[in-house]
């Protein structure tokens, strides 16, 4: 199968290891993996921020470049959500709309592909840790992914997966709330990593790169002694 790789903001700039990784797995699993240059943004910081037709201008140049894809695969939840549910929103009464329900209906976040549509479980990944798992909101409450990614986990030769108590509870990123908010943002924060903190595990995994820098920032700030990494770079360990 050729795949497209959609790169997101966070991974082009700060975990270029991520997407890396990805293609890692998905040549591991025979498949052939392009990466359409000139791609952007999705639109999803702008749409967030409540900037509508500067939203619909990036997302428009996203679903050009990725017309002509077979499939298109997303390591982060969070954009995921934004092509597969915001998207078809934003251009419900444009033009473009039959083009971004279907670029929408071939975009799959990276560990919903591997499950459900490769039907594969075991990636043929060793690491060797203790690591406990942490649901991005966009994943988990609007692309209702929850069991993908421990599934693959599950399967990964040495790994030990620990559940938290607080799983499912925000990271306090949120994109800008993080910025118009920082007193809340730091105190969920706080409650999440002490969760973490709870299980002893040696990682916190994610597939939303997002949270991740969320984590980590306030981590390394409270010198904690537990790694955050992605769920890509996880699979990618042979």
């Amino acid at each position: 199968m050729k795949i497209s790789l959609f790169i997101p903001c966070y991974v082009d700039q700060f975990f270029p290891k991520i997407g890396i990784s990805m293609i890692e797995v998905l040549e591991r699993l025979g498949h052939q993996v392009d990466y359409p240059e000139g791609q952007t943004c999705c639109g999803q910081p702008a749409f967030n921020s409540g900037f509508t037709k500067e939203a619909r201008s990036v997302a428009a140049a996203f679903m050009d470049h990725f017309a002509n894809s077979d499939v298109v695969v997303v390591p982060s939840g969070s954009c995921c959500a934004m092509v597969k549910v915001f998207c078809p929103e934003l251009f419900k009464d444009s033009p473009q709309f039959t083009q971004v329900e279907e670029v929408a209906g071939k975009t799959w976040e990276f560990s919903d592909f591997l499950v459900t549509r490769l039907q594969v479980l075991d990636v043929k990944a060793q690491f060797p840790a203790r690591v406990t798992f942490h649901d991005g909101c966009h994943g988990l409450r609007e692309l209702r992914i929850k069991e993908q990614p421990r599934e693959l986990l599950r399967n990964v030769s040495g790994l030990e997966l620990i559940e938290m108590d607080e799983a499912e509870s925000c990271c306090g990123f949120g994109g800008s709330f993080s910025v118009k908010f920082p007193e809340i943002s730091s105190a969920m924060t706080e409650i999440k990593t002490g969760s973490i903190s709870q299980t002893n595990a040696e990682y916190v995994v994610s597939n939303d790169p997002s949270c991740l820098i969320q984590m980590q920032g306030y981590i390394a700030r409270q010198r904690l002694s537990v790694k955050t990494i992605h769920l890509a770079e996880v699979l990618a360990r042979k």
